[in-house]
């Protein structure tokens, strides 16, 4: 028997409104557990600290603890609870202690009337000798307990406020040692939406580094929203600054000095550059009419498909740096690029450029030429913190002002 029209109209209606409900739902559902097993691995790393902390002989205490737990947990939970987990979850207790007690302390004020300070937990090796459940969720989730017993949904879900990022994210953050840098990177990560591969090259990179030291934090910071997959810009794949602190370098050097020690220095070096980066060589040869010309470095580039001409400078760029780069360029087109590249990159390493010069001097030429700056030593990371977090405060304000950045108003960078 045919449905009458209406009525299949009205029903894809309703199917396709509670398709989405449900969709959304799960994919809540998925976020939520995930921000909860965030906030569990915390408060089991506040309770392994807190149990080191009580014993006799900590070092030889904590790492037997350790040991023990991630046996007894691994044969109740299945994976997830290696020593190594177990001791990562020590470190993030240890990377993100008060900030957590000042919004329980907050948030629980009027609710509960207990801080996380006050809260008498059950000792740790409890967890692993409990009666058994399906998943450690039921484990942290029974009820009706008081708030220091068996961290009950409600106190975990408090901690996860102040969790946005997935588990691996934070992982990551805790290979960063100073803390200035470990926020930083967290904030920019939820302001950017980075997924943890993103977050992973920014910190490879040393975003934090650079993003300090350039002469405009506003722009730099502005337009590092996630990348396309599919597509790379050369802007995107070229740092500026360089971070060359590896080098050793005294006050007074030469070009071939630089030259020498990048060399000398060329896997520190390319870990700089980034991964997509080969060595091809250095001091490369070309002849135009009568005379010789070197150029210093040469590297092929995977992703943009190119090689990278790199002329070093000890000191300020100079416009007439572009045309050499450009000459270098034109010869290495028709004689060094293989068929399927693309067309050569020039980058002018040099130690300092002033921002118009290098813009009227580069703007629109033919090959694609950028100039870069490098630093072989880092100034005071306490200066660098406050210069960042100010311009974090700044974009902010603009963001909650509607107020364009200059990027994306069209501006002069």
């Amino acid at each position: 028997m045919t449905k009458p029209p209406v009525l299949s109209h009205a029903y894809e209606h309703i199917h396709s409104s509670i398709v989405d409900l449900l969709e959304s739902a799960r994919r809540e559902t998925v976020r939520s557990v995930n921000a909860l097993m965030t906030a569990c691995y915390w408060e089991i790393g506040r309770r392994i600290v807190e149990e080191e902390q009580g014993g006799a002989e900590r070092a030889t205490y904590g790492q037997e603890l350790i040991e023990r737990l991630s046996k007894d947990l691994t044969a109740r939970f299945g994976r997830g609870f290696s020593d190594v987990d177990l001791r990562q979850m020590r470190s993030f207790y240890l990377c993100w202690p008060h900030q957590i007690r000042q919004t329980l302390s907050a948030v629980f004020e009027g609710e509960i009337q207990q801080t996380l300070s006050a809260i008498s937990a059950p000792p740790i090796s409890e967890l692993a000798t409990e009666p058994p459940v399906d998943g450690i969720l039921q484990a942290i989730s029974t009820e009706p307990h008081p708030p220091g017993q068996h961290a009950p949904v409600l106190y975990l879900q408090r901690i996860a406020q102040r969790f946005r990022l997935p588990w691996s994210a934070y992982v990551r953050l805790l290979s960063v040692k100073s803390p200035e840098a470990r926020s930083f990177y967290e904030q920019e990560t939820l302001r950017n939406g980075w997924s943890v591969r993103q977050l992973d090259r920014q910190i490879s990179s040393q975003f934090y580094e650079r993003a300090a030291l350039s002469r405009d934090k506003a722009a730099m910071l502005a337009k590092n929203a996630p990348e396309k997959a599919d597509s790379l810009l050369p802007e995107e794949a070229i740092k500026d600054p360089f971070v060359l602190e590896f080098l050793g370098l005294k006050d007074e050097y030469s070009e071939s000095d630089l030259e020498e020690a990048l060399i000398h220095n060329l896997t520190d070096f390319l870990l700089e550059l980034g991964d997509d980066f080969a060595f091809v060589g250095r001091q490369r040869r070309l002849r135009l009419d009568d005379s010789w010309f070197r150029v210093d470095l040469l590297f092929f580039h995977r992703r943009l498909q190119c090689l990278i001409i790199i002329d070093l400078k000890v000191g300020r760029f100079s416009y007439a740096d572009a045309g050499q780069m450009h000459m270098y360029l034109n010869y290495a087109r028709e004689h060094w690029m293989k068929p399927g590249e693309n067309p050569p990159i020039g980058i002018i390493l040099c130690a300092s450029k002033g921002e118009a010069e290098a813009r009227y001097a580069l703007d629109n030429l033919p090959g694609k030429v950028l100039a870069a700056e490098y630093r072989t030593m880092l100034p005071d990371e306490q200066t660098l913190a406050a210069e960042l977090k100010r311009t974090q405060q700044e974009l902010e304000h603009r963001k909650q002002l509607h107020i364009p950045t200059e990027d994306n108003a069209g501006g002069e960078a």
